[in-house]
């Protein structure tokens, strides 16, 4: 144990094992704490541009107002908390969704006869049970650059996808 409880966190047990070897080789390490030899930062100017530069930060300050890797800003694009987590809400419901078509698909009894007619009814049949997952796919695929039309596709989905045989019951045997 550590003399300061603080310290415990940043250690290993066995750290100090001495048969352990760092892995790293001569050529990786920085002679001087800066970059290693061969190696080089990509800076990146004012017109978006990265160019390639073999000096350190210590060798070539840049001005105050400059941002560095340190202290980047998100992207305006970046989604928000909250649009995460409603897109994690809708994606449970159409989840939930599927798990009720697919119970609302196998109470329903058939009483068909014909093979066309009966493939017809299965393959309608398990085209609902995948229609919840195809619809929230479609519309994230196809609304990548537009997050409101996105949100407003979803919630009509929510609406017309609602899994009825399973909601009010029909189709259960008596």
């Amino acid at each position: 144990m550590n003399p300061r409880r603080d310290d415990d966190a940043l250690n290993w047990a066995g750290d100090d094992d001495p048969t352990l070897q760092d892995g790293s080789t001569d050529r990786a390490r920085p002679a001087s704490g800066g970059v290693p030899e061969g190696w080089s930062i990509p800076r990146v100017s004012a017109d978006s541009e990265v160019a390639t530069d073999t000096t350190t930060q210590a060798d070539n300050p840049e001005p105050s107002g400059a941002q560095t890797p340190d202290n980047t800003q998100p992207s305006a694009s970046a989604p928000s908390s909250v649009a995460l987590i409603g897109m994690g809400i809708l994606a449970g419901m159409y989840l939930l969704y599927t798990i009720g078509w697919f119970i609302g698909v196998a109470r329903i009894e058939k009483s068909i006869t014909d093979p066309v007619t009966e493939f017809m009814f299965s393959l309608g049949a398990w085209l609902a049970v995948a229609a919840p997952l195809a619809w929230f796919g479609a519309t994230y695929w196809l609304t990548m650059s537009r997050p409101r039309a996105r949100l407003i596709w979803l919630l009509i989905g929510v609406v017309v996808l609602a899994p009825l045989p399973f909601i009010i019951g029909s189709g259960a045997g008596s």
